[in-house]
């Protein structure tokens, strides 16, 4: 008989738990390796192990993943599936991740999958440049 992992209050395993929390405290986004590294005192030890939380997570709408930069990160809250459309602003400068949705760029999305005959099922945005912080510091 398999067992099934036990979950908390949240219906998160205690792997999944662990992620995220770090996920959420954490600035910035991390790698699956990065995150390994971090939670090996608390009985991390494969990559398997972080994978598999991290694939819930994203299943269940809590850490998106950053295609460009083979990361992840926490999901701020915003109702992205209400939209049909996540994205992110990356700044190249410090690193730090912005998301955000657009109601106008979905329906543009959604107008241009009805009049090609393209179903989308969502879409994720990464849009990469200079946040207001590096460019004010640039200048």
């Amino acid at each position: 008989m398999v067992q099934k992992p036990m979950t908390d209050k949240t219906g998160l395993t205690r792997n999944q738990s662990l992620v995220l929390a770090r996920l959420e405290e954490t600035e910035g986004p991390l790698s699956a390796y990065a995150l390994l590294d971090q939670l090996r005192d608390d009985g991390f030890r494969a990559p398997l192990q972080v994978y598999r939380a991290l694939d819930a997570l994203v299943k269940s709408g809590r850490v998106h993943r950053l295609e460009s930069l083979n990361s992840f990160v926490a999901c701020h809250g915003h109702h992205h599936h209400d939209h049909g459309m996540t994205g992110f602003a990356i700044c190249d400068g410090c690193g730090a991740v912005e998301e955000f949705t657009d109601a106008v760029v979905t329906a543009q999305l959604e107008g241009w999958g009805s009049a090609s005959g393209f179903r989308p099922s969502g879409a994720v945005i990464e849009l990469h440049g200079r946040c207001a912080d590096c460019t004010s510091k640039a200048a």
